[in-house]
């Protein structure tokens, strides 16, 4: 279950790219306008597509992380914990939990074969902080897949916080995994095995 939502994490994020002038769009004006903008760019380079690391992880820093609140993502893949942790070891948390999003996203670039994504519009308040964009992601020969953004606007921006697939989310996927990781060695355990599975192989097999 976890690589079937870990997949469509990555299908999904793969279309996405911020714009300069992303503060004054929708949130599902936003997904709609960089969906193009990354497509085009995947189409054009081979690189990419074959899932080139270098390429990918410079990639994912200056088109994907900003669209990503991190913040209150970890917040809700901690769970109870992060009432418990210092504001240091929130740091650390989030640290952790976006290298983690980053590693998963560096394989993320070769699995792409020509999938498109149909966004749906979204109808809201005006002074609407909290949202679902809608979309389905379409992969040739296969029925549509049901993948919504949950967003909200931080700074004036409207920015990611969780990616929910076929009704599973992926934030809330990890709680289990972390919470048991605090009972066995509190939020300190949890940072701990966080940063090991981060760290490159070679650190991993020496440690």
């Amino acid at each position: 279950m976890l690589r079937f939502i870990t997949s469509a994490f990555l299908a999904a994020i793969i279309l996405l790219s911020p714009l300069s002038y992303a503060a004054d769009l929708g949130p599902d004006e936003i997904v709609r306008q960089v969906t193009a903008d990354v497509l085009e760019s995947v189409q054009k380079d081979k690189q990419l597509q074959a899932g080139d690391r270098r390429k990918t992880l410079a990639l994912a820093e200056e088109k994907i992380l900003p669209l990503i609140d991190f913040d209150q993502a970890t917040q809700l893949a901690v769970g109870r914990a992060w009432r418990q942790a210092t504001p240091e070891q929130r740091t650390r948390l989030v640290t952790e939990f976006r290298s983690m999003l980053v590693r998963i996203y560096s394989n993320a670039l070769g699995t792409y074969k020509g999938q498109t994504m149909r966004v749906q519009p979204v109808r809201m308040a005006k002074d609407a902080t909290d949202v679902t964009v809608r979309n389905q992601y379409i992969s040739p020969g296969k029925p549509p897949l049901a993948v919504d953004y949950s967003m909200r606007k931080t700074d004036g921006t409207w920015k990611i916080y969780d990616i929910v697939a076929e009704g599973i989310s992926l934030v809330l996927t990890y709680r289990g995994e972390f919470e048991q990781a605090v009972q066995h060695g509190g939020v300190d355990g949890l940072i701990k095995q966080l940063a090991e599975k981060n760290a490159p192989p070679r650190e991993r097999s020496s440690s």
